[in-house]
């Protein structure tokens, strides 16, 4: 049975224009009938709005407000090739220092018209290879990613999509284009000279059980060998337990006490984050054990709560924001036309060993 005239739904408002659908995306000609023009002013007040006068481009506006209406960038990005989008790809955004970086590469490229397309790939390969498939379907205009470890579809991949490439947070021999980081492997040897310059012999690390940590503990191992070779007789010895990832608290205590465990008469416990750390020493505190007097502790990262702590944290200042910040500005410098250098491209930001309480150097 048919359904009279004065039983369709009402879609006008108060004034009598029609409203947008109830359902579906609102279009441009929902917002032109809005403003009371054609489709083609509003899209020359939204995209060219030097092209209308003042008026029209507060009418436009008030109805663009009115109705919700998002632009259709998906179109916009077919027809030029360009997305504006840029896809930063990192472990964890638990960890402080990687939130630090996705904050520096959002706002300087924000400024510039580009959106970031935040995935967190965890510690695994084969995580990374989906977040990596899933991300280039969406056709951004560069991927940034945390590390250099690829599985050979992923490197397949990126290079294949054609777009520029920063990994970040790393050093490697064999980038896929850009690459803006530090040596972990010489993080680890640095805290040792560190430690060893301390007079500490009997060493411990936790570690969490992800490539990075492992390629600290590498470096710190490489140099405690060195010295045992130097120093036959000075006792010099250093044993490894891992802690599950994310890095907590509880896993920073869990290895500090199989550490000790094992090695009674550890010395210093060398950490990968300094959330581990700090479960270190509430570890140590637990058994009576002063610090650094007793057990020294290092931490890696700086974290906001390092130099808050009692005793304040040693530890391994590296600048996130920074390496962020030097990100966005080669992507912008390629956006722009520029041309890949070899020497230009590969960065190494270094790092900085923080003494503090909590080892006797930084004690006074």
């Amino acid at each position: 049975m048919g359904r009279s005239p004065d039983s369709r739904p009402d879609r006008s408002d108060e004034s009598g224009r029609d409203r947008p659908r109830a359902t579906g995306a609102v279009r441009l000609s929902d917002v032109a009938a809005a403003a009371g023009v054609a489709s083609m002013t509003v899209s020359r007040a939204l995209n060219q709005p030097e092209l209308v006068s003042e008026r029209t481009r507060e009418r436009v506006q008030r109805a663009v407000i009115e109705t919700g209406y998002v632009p259709n960038r998906v179109a916009g990005a077919l027809a030029s090739s360009r997305s504006r989008m840029v896809a930063v790809l990192v472990p964890t955004v638990a960890h402080s220092l990687f939130a630090d970086v996705v904050q520096s590469i959002t706002d300087a490229l924000s400024v510039n018209g580009y959106q970031v397309l935040l995935g967190l790939t965890g510690y695994q390969t084969q995580d990374e290879a989906t977040v990596v498939e899933t991300v280039l379907s969406r056709r951004p205009d560069a991927v940034v990613v945390a590390g250099t470890r690829h599985s050979q579809a992923t490197r397949a991949r990126l290079k294949a999509a054609r777009v520029p490439v920063v990994e970040i947070w790393d050093m490697s021999d064999d980038p896929l284009d850009m690459l803006i980081g530090f040596s972990h492997h010489a993080v680890g040897r640095a805290v040792a000279d560190y430690l060893l310059g301390c007079g500490y012999r009997r060493f411990g690390q936790a570690m969490a059980d992800d490539p990075r940590s492992h390629e600290r503990a590498e470096g710190f191992n490489d140099r405690i060998m060195e010295a045992q070779q130097a120093r036959p007789h000075d006792g010099i010895d250093v044993i490894t337990r891992w802690a599950e990832i994310p890095a907590t608290l509880v896993g920073g205590r869990t290895a500090a006490a199989a550490v000790l465990l094992d090695m009674p008469d550890c010395e210093a416990i060398v950490c990968s984050s300094d959330t581990l750390a700090m479960g270190v020493i509430a570890e140590a505190q637990s058994r009576a054990m002063v610090v650094p007097q007793t057990l020294a502790v290092m931490g890696f990262g700086d974290m906001s709560f390092a130099a808050a702590t009692w005793p304040a944290l040693s530890t391994v200042r590296i600048d996130g924001a920074e390496i962020g910040r030097l990100t966005a500005t080669h992507l912008l410098n390629r956006f722009d036309g520029g041309e890949p250098d070899s020497d230009s491209d590969i960065i190494d930001i270094g790092f900085e060993i923080v003494p503090r309480q909590t080892t006797l150097s930084g004690a006074s």
